[in-house]
Order: C-alpha cells, then sequence, then structure tokens
C-alpha cells in the first residue's frame, strides 16, 4: 500500500469500476479510441477541445495538443495502455458535458466492432472477489460502460465464473450522465438501500474514479494496477478528492481489510485471514516506451547563431487542409503520367514505404492508415512515391497547390509555446527564418492569418518552395537563406523540421540538422526512417519533442559546458 489515510471504516460495500481495475479491455478500448478519434472533425468536436492553458496538467495539455493535430492517441498512451476512454475525454473536454456526451457516443459505435476481448486485469481477480463474499463484504460495479457491453463481458470473462458475484451492477445508460458525475455510484447505493457515507467504497484505476468517489459522498480506493509512480499519483488529486487508500493489488485490498477487521473485529462474517486466497502477483509492470538516442541530454552542439524552421507541421498546424488537398490531387496522377513514374515497391526506402506505393499505385489514394495517422507531409509522400525523380515530383507540387487553394487559409500555432521561444531566440541575437516547401502565395497567407496577428515581423528570412528551382530535400532553399542572411553555411546554423527530407536537406546543407519529433515517434521507429545506411545515411544530431525541449537545449548551448 502506497498510503493510506486514517479514519478508513470497514465497507458496508465495494463497489468496483470495470475497465482498468475488475477487467483489462485495453486491445478493444485502444482499437475503438483509434476509430473514433479521426471521426472529431466530422463531429464538431475539433473546436471544442480544451484550450492547452486550460488543462489540468502538462500531461493533459500533451495530449490535447497531440489529438487537435493528429487526431489520435499519443504514442505514450498507446504504449503505456494506462489510461480509460473517460480519463481521456475528461482531459481533452474538461467539464464541457455535451462534447463528452457525442465523444462517448460515438466511441461506443466503434466499440461494438471490436468488444468481447476482456479478461481479467490481475491474476487471482475471481479467487479474491469470492474471499470478499466470504467475508460478507456486498459486491457492486458502477460503470461508464454500456449495459450491452458489460453483460457480455460478464458472461465471458474468465468463463463467466463471474456473473454471480455482483448484487448490483450500474451502467451508463442505466443514468444520465458519465463520470465523473456521481449518478452511477448513487444509483448503486440506491439499489443496494445503502446511504452515500465513509462505509461505501468505490475502488477505481483512475483520477476521474477518485472525483467521482468524492462527489458521491463515498470512500475513494485507488487501484494502481497500471503501476504509476507514487509521485505522479500524488500529483493528480487536490486533498478534496484524494484517495484513502492507493493498493497496488487485490493482496492489498486483503492487507487493507485485514488492518480494519483487527480494530473492528466484528464486522466481518469471516476473517480476512480465514478466507483470502494463496497471494497472486500484482499486475505486470507496462513496458517503457523507449525514447531517442539523439536526446538532447546526450548531445553536445554548436551554439546557434541562425536557427532556420520548417513550417507545416512544426511551427504551425495546417494538417486539417493538406490532407484534404492530398486527398483532391491523387486522382489527377492518372492524367498527369505520374502513376507510372513511381518508384518500384521494391525499391522502397522502408516495408511501410513500399506499401504506401503499392496502395497508391492501385487506388489513387492514401491508405486510410496514413490518413488516420496524420504524421507524414506531402512532400515526405512525393519522396517515397519518386525518389530522385525531380521532374515527377515537380509535377506532384503544382497538382498539389491547385488543390491546396480550395482549402488552405486554417493555420494554428503548433504548441501554443511557439511565439515566445521565436521572440527568445530573437533577444539572445540569433537570427530565425523559415525554409518551406509551401508556394508564396500560401505561406504568406498563412504567416499572416497565425494567431490572428500574424508571425511576419519573427523572421529574419523566409524561403519558399517556387523561389528554388529544386525544393528540399535538396539544400538549395537552406543555402539561399544564409545567402540573404550573408552568413556561412556551417553547423552554427541550424535547421528545425519535423520530417526526413528535413534531416537530409540540412545535412547536405552542412547544417545541423535538429529532428522536431511532433509525432512522437519512438526510437524503433526513428531508427527505420535514419537508418544510417550508405543509401540512406543522413541522420539527425539531436531529437526534440516539443518547444520545451527545443528551448532547454538553445539555452544549454547559450550556457555552455560546465
Amino acid at each position: 500500500m502506497d498510503r493510506l489515510r486514517e479514519g478508513l471504516s470497514a465497507p458496508s460495500v465495494l463497489i468496483f469500476d470495470w475497465h482498468g481495475t475488475l477487467v483489462d479491455t485495453h486491445d478493444a478500448m485502444f482499437s475503438a479510441m483509434e476509430d473514433m478519434l479521426p471521426q472529431l472533425e466530422e463531429l464538431g468536436l475539433v473546436d471544442q477541445l480544451l484550450l492547452e492553458e486550460q488543462c489540468r496538467t502538462e500531461d493533459d495539455a500533451r495530449l490535447v495538443r497531440y489529438i487537435r493535430i493528429f487526431r489520435r492517441l499519443h504514442p505514450r498512451i498507446l504504449a503505456e495502455r494506462r489510461v480509460s476512454r473517460s480519463d481521456i475525454f475528461n482531459a481533452i473536454f474538461g467539464d464541457n458535458k455535451e462534447a463528452r456526451l457525442i465523444a462517448h457516443q460515438a466511441y461506443n459505435q466503434a466499440y461494438r466492432c471490436y468488444f468481447g476481448q476482456v479478461r481479467p486485469f490481475q491474476p487471482g481477480a475471481y479467487e479474491y472477489l469470492c474471499a470478499l463474499r466470504a467475508m460478507g463484504v456486498r459486491l457492486a460495479v458502477a460503470t461508464n460502460r454500456n449495459r450491452e457491453f458489460l453483460e457480455k463481458e460478464l458472461k465471458i470473462v474468465d468463463e463467466g465464473r463471474w456473473q454471480h458475484l455482483f448484487e448490483v451492477t450500474v451502467c451508463a445508460d442505466d443514468v444520465t450522465e458519465y463520470k465523473p458525475d456521481p449518478q452511477v455510484i448513487s444509483r448503486t447505493l440506491e439499489k443496494l438501500n445503502l446511504p452515500a457515507d465513509a462505509r461505501a467504497w468505490y475502488v477505481g484505476d483512475s483520477y476521474v474514479d477518485m472525483l467521482t468517489a468524492s462527489r458521491a459522498g463515498v470512500s475513494g480506493i485507488f487501484y494502481n494496477g497500471a503501476q504509476w509512480e507514487a509521485e505522479r499519483i500524488r500529483s493528480w488529486f487536490s486533498r478534496r478528492d484524494e484517495p484513502l487508500a492507493v493498493l497496488d493489488s487485490f493482496e492489498e485490498l486483503m492487507d487493507l481489510l485485514a488492518l480494519i477487521e483487527r480494530d473492528e473485529p466484528a464486522k466481518f462474517l469471516h476473517s480476512p485471514a480465514e478466507v483470502r486466497p494463496n497471494p497472486f502477483p500484482p499486475p505486470a509492470r507496462p513496458e517503457p516506451r523507449i525514447e531517442s538516442d539523439w536526446h538532447p541530454a546526450v548531445v553536445k552542439l554548436v551554439r546557434p547563431e541562425v536557427v532556420l524552421f520548417d513550417w507545416h507541421a512544426t511551427l504551425v498546424d495546417t494538417l486539417d487542409a493538406m490532407y484534404h488537398a492530398v486527398d483532391d490531387m491523387f486522382p489527377d496522377f492518372h492524367k498527369l503520367g505520374l502513376m507510372q513514374r513511381m518508384l518500384a515497391p521494391e525499391d522502397s526506402k522502408t516495408p511501410e514505404d513500399a506499401k504506401l506505393v503499392a496502395y497508391v499505385r492501385e487506388f489513387a489514394r492514401l491508405h486510410p492508415k496514413v490518413k488516420a495517422d496524420r504524421k507524414i507531409s506531402r512532400t515526405d509522400i512525393f519522396e517515397v512515391l519518386f525518389g530522385d525523380d525531380q521532374e515527377a515530383k515537380q509535377i506532384a507540387h503544382k497538382a498539389f497547390n491547385n488543390h491546396y487553394r480550395n482549402h488552405y487559409g486554417t493555420v494554428k500555432a503548433f504548441e501554443a509555446k511557439v511565439r515566445a521561444v521565436l521572440e527568445g531566440l530573437r533577444c539572445l541575437n540569433i537570427q530565425v527564418g523559415v525554409i518551406t516547401n509551401r508556394d508564396r502565395e500560401f505561406f504568406e497567407h498563412e504567416l499572416a492569418a497565425v494567431e490572428d496577428t500574424g508571425w511576419a515581423e519573427l523572421f529574419d528570412v523566409d524561403v519558399c518552395g517556387d523561389d528554388t528551382p529544386l525544393r528540399k530535400p535538396h539544400p538549395d532553399q537552406l543555402l539561399l537563406a544564409v545567402q540573404k542572411l550573408d552568413y556561412p553555411a556551417d553547423p552554427s546554423v541550424w535547421y528545425v523540421g519535423d520530417s526526413t527530407t528535413d534531416v537530409i536537406a540540412a545535412k547536405r546543407a552542412g547544417m545541423t540538422s535538429v529532428f522536431f519529433n511532433g509525432a512522437q515517434w519512438d526510437l524503433p521507429w526513428l531508427n527505420r526512417i535514419f537508418p544510417g545506411t550508405h543509401k540512406h545515411p543522413d541522420k539527425p544530431d539531436v531529437v526534440v519533442n516539443d518547444f520545451s525541449e527545443f528551448w532547454a537545449l538553445v539555452l544549454a548551448c547559450e550556457i555552455g559546458p560546465p
């Protein structure tokens, strides 16, 4: 037990959350979330996302930013598999009940394709629940799951042995509001004819569960089956809504009841010592996400005198317009003679590139997964499709521009801190510029529109795709930028960009390559897109995951070694 507050009384009932507490349905849940999040735009929910400064924690702000830009879950969440959809919706929509309701309904529709993938969250769950019943403890379930899902999952989990264990179950569609509204707990207690007091325990695995318990006036018991660090858990709660105990396993739940039984021996039909099973192990700790070896903490760079930035997906988010234009563009490839000019799949850099080429050849559109991931730019797409065929890429860029005119204009800062970082660089007497494959007619409109006020005064130089004969990954644009600044092309010029083409252009120009990992690729994927082979030798000098890391990197170079 990580923490136990004084005054915890013997329970009149143990009300359990379902997913993440009693059972593991992560496979189905995350599959449904990945189907549902790309629908945010058509559901009218993109504009309902919280502003980053309104978020409760920095982790929530990063999640909002990632979902706003990429319409999918942050890779760390997918890797750790620790949070629930209720936690996600509460983090990104806050107190907006209408938005949360729309999101839950869309999720339920997606979940119908996957539910039934359910197993006990930890070994021995059935044996511990049977022991609790033998002690005379009443058991119930209160969940945001719809009844159609809960009843099927109850029938199949642990070969159906759990169906007789719970006196009452209350689901989201039995009440009018989802957690953290306390209705699911209040309705459970009504059915049990019990008061909402400290002797009713709600056992759940999330901040939302503990907030729900607090609002219901019952004792919140945090089940830490996801193995969160103690400090992380403490950071979530105020004194008002913090749990009365934090337990890492059902074995620790039995320990807690044994402590209470020592002070209140008459409260149970049988003591925990008489009925508890032989100990089962706690849930396994999630595998850690593997971060990049090019992390700022382990790299030594030359102090920058000039910092050049990519535009799209580095400084700003224009993904909605870009992907709409790409969708419209591909059918033109037939009449433009571009289908037959694509690389053979076997000549692609990675198996994923080969699949993209094959799919575009066959269907004249992007694979749905590429659009769902929203992690690849049109420049990277053209590099994958056409390789070194410069003429084909120029034709493709021109076709893209024709369609982009129908969509461009919506532009947002990639992060809330971007302007502050650009201003900070200028305060350090570092020259700042933009290098983009975007044509000037689009770039200048977006530059004037971003954050309503525009950013034109923040840059000393800008070079667009139609300012040079060749676009990135060729170094011509970067070289033209430093020529305009009357500065040499050397490692004291940093080029910050989010794509493989940005890295290649920087290395070919003799500059420092800072890979902006806004898409949050993990180390295995970065090693695949930057293999460092004879054919594909270019690798970034450093990887930053956000502008906070980038600013810390700049300051570290400013201060210099100790």
